[in-house]
């Protein structure tokens, strides 16, 4: 199975009714079928079976553009095989937090660049690469179960000094990323706790919902008891 045998089945599975749906959830791109998203993750499901060299076509899925075959793309990618200029490259490509997130969290946070890339991407102007880095940051403090407390923690002065960035769909991700870390381990979540203090003594209106928002959750009794029940 080709990608052109691929993105020609997208095509045949497309609602153009449904791009309306994707855009009140903020996802507007400039290629789109309309496809929901379980049907998207069941058609790469098959698609990963038929596929032998799955990066190849991944690249030639991402290539097109279209928003349904990215999501394929990054569903079915090798993460062994990704590279940090990959990483960078379709970074440089994201245009909508759907992409950014799946990207991050199906694919990215399983390779070996992955706090690397997180760490470089903050530093990124645009908004949707800007958010990658965030993104990649809240997945990692998910999905790296063998990371110690100190690599996660390390994100948390980066946190702290991209917090003033008022864009939406980046102070969205920086909080996200905050709580996730803060919710993994007990003397994480203290340390996020105090991260957030900082945030919200700087003073700026996006450090001041960022901060709320996470301190909200993390000094919740829900996300206390668990914490001291999984360290017991």
């Amino acid at each position: 199975m080709i990608a052109e045998e691929i993105i020609a089945e997208l095509r045949e599975l497309g609602d153009p009714s449904r791009i309306a749906v994707l855009e009140r959830f903020a996802i507007k791109t400039e290629q789109c079928l309309g496809i929901s998203t379980p049907d998207v993750k069941a058609f790469a499901k098959e698609v990963k079976k038929l596929v032998t060299d799955r990066h190849a076509v991944a690249a030639e899925l991402w290539a097109s553009g279209i928003f349904e075959a990215r999501s394929v793309a990054f569903l079915i990618d090798d993460p062994k095989q990704v590279t940090p200029q990959q990483m960078d490259a379709w970074a440089a490509d994201f245009d909508n937090w759907a992409t950014v997130d799946g990207a991050c969290g199906y694919l990215f946070c399983r390779t070996p660049y992955a706090y690397e890339r997180a760490v470089e991407w903050t530093t990124r102007e645009p908004e949707f690469e800007k958010r990658a880095a965030f993104s990649l940051m809240a997945y990692l403090a998910v999905h790296d179960k063998k990371a110690p407390n100190e690599k996660l923690s390390a994100f948390l002065p980066l946190i702290e000094k991209h917090s003033d960035d008022e864009r939406n769909f980046v102070k969205k991700a920086i909080n996200w990323a905050l709580r996730q870390i803060g919710k993994r381990h007990l003397v994480l979540n203290g340390l996020a706790i105090e991260s957030a203090e900082v945030i919200k003594a700087s003073g700026t209106k996006a450090g001041r919902w960022i901060a709320a928002d996470a301190l909200r959750e993390l000094q919740g009794e829900a996300v206390r008891e668990r914490l001291v029940r999984k360290n017991v």
